[in-house]
């Protein structure tokens, strides 16, 4: 084909049809033009399509991470509202309301001295971020919705670290000093195992008689039940934001 072309070509120019091969010459440049034109644009909507599918299993595995971090929340949720109940009923009793259940009281204590802090999964947002991909999702509200629960999530950190600071000056370094924790631990043991642990009837109003004269203690109580109810309402944001994205994320994979 190439050297018929370029037979045709010398035979037009040795019989001076120079405007006709100039016009061929011009016609051969537009079709080897198109050509690539139209290679581009298959290799743009393949990569565009390529793209657009890394996108959307990025967006199944964010709403995945999602899912879970709501199941986990609501756990956290009811947990520190119980905290929360758990602080203020310890308060009555520092106030002068008597214990009637010593092994209750005992629990709401340790309930408290023993929380968690909460770490929202977010492997998916963390690997956009590093691997420099964040600006792969097309979708604003999607990008802005991710960093705003972000935020949300390092306040609440800021949050659980201040509990810390106080549980650690108010709660824990008073109890440590105060109080002979062998009869508190083998109590709580001996409740949570069904008995199968532990010891029954070593906790006597002689073992908080100098706890509930504890006014480091019982400030830690009063911010207990104060950062615990910041905690949650902050939580209960981030589950907000959660569920918007969620909403985004199945309105884009439709789409």
């Amino acid at each position: 084909m190439i050297a018929l072309i370029r037979k045709l070509r010398r035979r037009m120019l040795a019989e001076g049809r120079f405007s006709k091969y100039l016009a061929y010459a011009v016609g051969e440049i537009v079709l080897v033009v198109i050509g690539i034109l139209i290679a581009l644009q298959i290799n743009n909507y393949n990569d565009a399509r390529e793209e657009r599918a890394r996108e959307l299993r990025y967006l199944v595995n964010i709403r995945a991470d999602l899912v879970a971090n709501i199941s986990e929340m609501d756990r956290y949720l009811a947990t520190r509202t119980e905290l929360v109940a758990s602080a203020q009923r310890i308060i009555r009793h520092f106030e002068g309301e008597a214990i009637e259940d010593l092994s209750a009281f005992n629990a709401d204590g340790v309930g408290i001295y023993s929380w968690q802090r909460y770490y929202q999964i977010n492997n998916t947002f963390r690997e956009l971020i590093n691997s420099g991909n964040f600006a792969l999702l097309s979708n604003d509200r999607i990008k802005h919705g991710l960093l705003d629960l972000e935020s949300q999530y390092l306040k609440m950190k800021g949050e659980e670290d201040h509990f810390r600071f106080d549980a650690e000056t108010l709660l824990y370094n008073p109890l440590y000093e105060s109080m002979d924790l062998t009869p508190i631990v083998m109590d709580f043991a001996y409740r949570v195992s069904n008995g199968q642990a532990g010891r029954d009837g070593m906790l006597s109003e002689q073992t908080f008689a100098d706890y509930l004269q504890n006014r480091k203690l019982k400030n830690g109580f009063v911010m207990t039940a104060l950062e615990f109810e910041t905690m949650n309402e902050q939580m209960r944001e981030m589950k907000r934001l959660s569920q918007s994205l969620m909403d985004e994320i199945d309105a884009e994979l439709q789409r």
